[in-house]
């Protein structure tokens, strides 16, 4: 294991395609900070090169905002690892943390990147992951204890149909569509959870929604605590993550679901939503994915 926590990977010469063998694994990598950006056109462009350089071996989707930056990428090992080092080469992603997962599908087939006014739309104006308090983390070992505590109110920070496939052992589902309507269901608990003394621990799948909330609830007079890293991380560092985990971990892209062991399940979009007429169109987004590209 590396200093970060990830399995080590071999490194490649940008320029080199991936050999035969490489080429038939796939791994994902997924990562996001909220760093103040002025040149995201300019950037955009550098990461597009990278993976020509590569041969088109890596795919995913990447956003660039004046807030950060976050992504999920995915393609052979060596490939990966190169395409993570050029986003470390970038000065203000010389610390970047990657959550490395594993595939049966191939994750993405075409890299995209785009640039965003923000990286999670919160629907508020002048909130920005860059007023994320970093006291407010807590590392997985810290989380396990944290969550246990009668104190604490553990919300999952995601869309219901992400917590109805997995979450944390005892967390609550605030029945959320859309991130935009988390801050409504904050509001409505608020007053109760100051009054009853509570500690707010959220989670969510990388850690990216928990940041961008984090100062906003703080601001309310809210004791916030945030999984660092996010779920993906908690795998990653526990290996006896299903002693408090209950299900699979939705993620974005072909394979649907993971364990955790961060291995993809046989989990289905169609499993997944389900006939909820409300998720329709993640279904029908999900199929043109196609799983078998």
């Amino acid at each position: 294991m590396n200093s970060s926590g990830s399995p080590p990977f071999e490194p490649v010469d940008p320029g080199g395609a991936p050999t035969h063998e490489q080429a038939q694994r796939h791994e994902h990598s997924s990562f996001y900070q909220f760093v103040a950006l002025a040149d995201t056109q300019s950037l955009a462009q550098r990461l597009r090169d990278v993976n020509v350089a590569l041969a088109h071996a890596v795919g995913g989707n990447i956003l660039l905002a004046p807030e950060g930056v976050s992504g999920a990428i995915g393609g052979p090992p060596t490939a990966l690892a190169a395409f993570e080092a050029a986003l470390r080469a970038e000065p203000p992603f010389a610390d970047l943390h990657f959550k490395r997962s594993f595939c049966d599908t191939r994750p993405f087939t075409l890299l995209k990147v785009h640039e965003k006014p923000e990286l999670v739309a919160f629907g508020l104006d002048g909130v920005t992951g860059l007023a994320d308090r970093r006291d407010t983390h807590v590392s997985p070992r810290e989380w396990r204890d944290l969550i246990r505590r009668d104190d604490v109110v553990v919300v999952d920070n995601r869309n219901h149909f992400e917590f109805e496939l997995g979450h944390f052992d005892g967390a609550i589902d605030p029945g959320v569509r859309h991130f935009r309507d988390f801050p409504a269901y904050v509001e409505a608990h608020a007053d109760a959870w100051r009054r009853e003394g509570k500690t707010v621990a959220m989670y969510c799948t990388g850690g990216i929604r928990c940041e961008k909330l984090s100062g906003w609830m703080t601001d309310r007079g809210l004791t916030v605590r945030q999984l660092d890293g996010g779920i993906l991380n908690y795998f990653e560092q526990m290996p006896d993550a299903d002693a408090d985990w209950r299900g699979e971990c939705f993620v974005f892209d072909k394979r649907i679901a993971i364990d955790t062991r961060r291995r993809e399940t046989a989990t289905t979009a169609e499993q997944v939503y389900g006939d909820d007429p409300a998720e329709a169109w993640r279904l029908a987004r999900a199929k043109r994915l196609d799983p078998k590209g």
